[in-house]
């Protein structure tokens, strides 16, 4: 016990302090806590301070913020060329910088990314690892990461995870995110591998292969995208399977909008205890957010700054107002490609002033993303955004997940294009009414099934084939 509360007491002052953490220490600390946990049947209240930090003070939230920010700046002003270049151009020195002043330094975009990557390569790192991010928004953009950062992350996500109940020992893991998808990937089975969890990576496979293997009793947990999720929950029931064909207790559906009604038809089809809406972005890694049961996003500050700036403005939002999430992961967490600022144009809208009462009220926290910026619609006042429209065609009775469409304004109008499978049986005014009240005034244009999948570039799409599901030959 003297050994596990001298480990906390490392790791607490080094998260408090920003020094470097010892990812052995941490790999020790997930070790005390499933140990804790299977003597006791919970961890204590003591180590999940580790997970909060001393945040829910505003005050102390504020410091904490300036003291990451400015050792974060440092740090990039002398290793990072692209910021050492960008503080210069405006003027600000990191000893000077607080979330006030922070203003004044412009915001990192995908396309500096994308343009300059080896000018955001800190100097003093050797690069490990690369990644990419998915494509589905635009041109991939590639990551390096160190070794130090793969250790680090793998090992605050399963100490996380174990003091949240999300992931136990004797669990099996099944991955059917896109193997692009690198370090994603690779952090989950790190993650496993520290829990002592069973990891089975499949990638976007076809989803009747998919299903054999989450329905072989051993999957517990299924990490995928919500598209893919939809794919399965069709396949599923095109099978006639349910609950009773698996063991699964939890599912993470992370990187695109999670629609009501294809989260209950997943609890319903697979027997799941919860489908989580999870947020977490390659770029800004480890910081990452969580739904509560009331349907918040709640950003673990722990690790990184995160900004809600109005969408229209770029100035700090108002209550309700639809915000750009501008995140900076503070250093020791990233080391290798730092970004600072980092304008996620993932939008939510900030919430009114009003004490919280979900489970982690202590967080701050938003709606849930309701979708990227350049893909919001404006027609006069209204804002039409990807999330209401996700919702309003999953929600029709054909349950034509994932939704496939494409939205745009002619006219003065909104018109909305849909596969004709997605309103099969239910004709076009009877689709209309659906919509107008799910809160949607538009005018409806169907195309062939076939171009479906060319109205809206999704996750799932990014499938993987396998030699299981090649026509068999002649002979065999």
């Amino acid at each position: 016990m003297f050994d596990t509360g001298v480990r906390q007491f490392r790791m607490a002052m080094g998260m408090v302090w920003g020094r470097r953490l010892d990812t052995a220490n941490l790999a020790r600390l997930v070790e005390d806590a499933l140990a804790t946990i299977a003597e006791f049947g919970e961890p204590g209240a003591d180590v999940r301070v580790l997970l909060d930090g001393p945040l829910a003070d505003p005050n102390a939230r504020q410091d904490f913020a300036n003291r990451g920010l400015r050792r974060t700046a440092r740090r990039l002003a002398s290793q990072s060329p692209f910021y050492a270049r960008r503080f210069a151009a405006a003027d600000v020195t990191p000893d000077t910088i607080d979330v006030e002043v922070l203003r004044t330094i412009p915001v990192t975009v995908k396309r500096d990314l994308i343009e300059r990557q080896r000018d955001f390569q800190c100097a003093d790192v050797a690069p490990y690892l690369t990644t990419r991010t998915t494509g589905t928004t635009g041109r991939p953009a590639e990551i390096w990461i160190s070794r130090y950062e793969l250790e680090l992350w793998s090992g605050l996500s399963a100490l996380t995870g174990v003091l949240r109940d999300e992931i136990r020992p004797g669990d099996v893991m099944q991955i059917n995110h896109s193997s692009r998808a690198t370090a994603s990937v690779h952090l989950s089975a790190a993650v496993c591998r520290l829990v002592g969890t069973g990891c089975r990576v499949l990638g976007v496979v076809p989803p009747d292969e998919a299903l054999d293997s989450l329905c072989d009793g051993r999957a517990t947990l299924l990490a995928t995208s919500p598209s893919y999720l939809g794919e399965l929950v069709v396949a599923a029931r095109r099978r006639g399977m349910g609950p009773s064909d698996f063991a699964l207790r939890r599912i993470d559906a992370g990187g695109e909008v999670l629609s009501p009604s294809l989260k209950a038809a997943a609890v319903e089809t697979f027997g799941a205890a919860r489908v989580n809406d999870a947020f977490a972005m390659t770029e800004v890694i480890p910081v990452s957010a969580t739904t509560c049961t009331q349907g918040h996003l709640h950003h673990d500050l722990n690790m990184g700054l995160v900004e809600l700036l109005d969408l229209d403005t770029g100035e700090p939002a108002e209550p309700g107002a639809l915000s750009t999430v501008v995140i900076t992961p503070y250093a020791p967490y990233r080391e290798c490609m730092p970004v600072f600022r980092y304008d996620t144009r993932d939008v939510v809208r900030k919430l009114d002033d009003e004490p919280l009462t979900c489970e982690i009220a202590g967080l701050p926290a938003t709606s849930a993303i309701v979708g990227k910026a350049d893909q919001i619609l404006r027609l006069g006042t209204t804002v039409i955004t990807p999330r209401a429209l996700v919702q309003a065609v999953e929600a029709l009775p054909t349950q034509p997940w994932p939704a496939r469409f494409h939205a745009s304004i002619s006219d003065g109008r909104v018109l909305l294009t849909l596969p004709a499978a997605a309103v099969a049986g239910l004709g076009e005014a009877a689709a209309r009414q659906h919509l107008l009240e799910h809160g949607l005034d538009v005018d409806l244009e169907l195309v062939g099934d076939a171009q479906g999948k060319s109205l809206r570039p999704l996750r799932s799409d990014l499938h993987e084939t396998t030699f299981l599901a090649r026509p068999a030959l002649i002979g065999e």
